[in-house]
C-alpha cells in the first residue's frame, strides 16, 4: 500500500469458536464462503482453504496441545474492493519460543513424528504473505493475505448476464 491510502473494506466477518479439530472444516468454510462476491477462481478457493486450514490446524494441534473444547480460535477476514482478502486467526495457547525457527520448512517440535514440519511452508506457498506473531505463555496470531486475480472483460459480461438469467427465471416462478 502506497503512502496513507487506505484500502476500501467492501465486507468483514469476525468468528470464534472452540479449538476441536471438527472446527478446521468450519473455519475454511466460513472463510470461503465469506469469497464468493468477489468471484475467485476454484484454484485461489482451494489455495485460501488450505493455509487457512494449516493456521487452523496449528492453532488447535500447537497453541492448544491438541485441542480443548474449553479454548477458542478467532478468526477475522475482511474482503477489500482491490480484490484482496486478509485472514487473521489467533489462539490463546502456548505461543512459539522462536517464530522464526518455526517458520522454517521441515520445523517441528513434535517428538513423536506425526508433524511434518510443512504448515507455515504451504501458507507461504498459497498466500501473498504470512505474518506470525507471537508470545510464549499468551498466544499466537497469524496473518495471512492474497489478492486475487482480476475478473477478465468476459469474466465480467458473462457473470451480469447469469445474474439477468437467474433474477428472469426468479421473477417468473414467482408468476407460476
Amino acid at each position: 500500500m502506497k503512502g496513507s491510502q487506505k484500502k476500501i473494506v467492501i465486507n468483514q466477518m469476525k468468528t470464534e469458536f472452540r479449538a476441536i479439530s471438527e472446527n478446521e472444516r468450519l473455519a475454511r468454510t466460513l472463510v470461503c464462503a465469506l469469497l464468493a462476491p468477489l468471484d475467485v477462481t476454484v484454484d485461489e478457493l482451494a489455495d485460501v482453504r488450505c493455509a487457512v486450514s494449516e493456521a487452523v490446524t496449528n492453532s488447535i494441534v500447537h497453541g492448544y496441545g491438541g485441542g480443548c473444547a474449553e479454548r477458542t480460535v478467532y478468526i477475522l477476514t475482511t474482503l477489500y474492493a482491490d480484490r484482496s482478502v486478509k485472514i487473521v486467526i489467533r489462539d490463546r495457547g502456548v505461543g512459539i519460543a522462536d517464530v522464526d525457527a518455526a517458520m522454517e520448512p521441515l520445523f517441528t517440535t513434535d517428538k513423536i513424528g506425526e508433524r511434518s514440519g510443512m504448515g507455515f511452508a504451504i501458507m507461504k506457498t498459497f498466500m501473498d504473505s504470512v505474518r506470525v506473531r507471537s508470545t510464549p505463555a499468551l498466544g499466537t496470531t497469524v496473518e495471512l493475505k492474497k489478492t486475487f486475480a482480476p475478473l477478465t472483460v468476459q469474466e465480467s459480461t458473462e457473470d451480469a448476464e447469469a445474474q439477468t438469467l437467474f433474477a428472469k427465471e426468479r421473477v417468473q416462478e414467482a408468476f407460476v
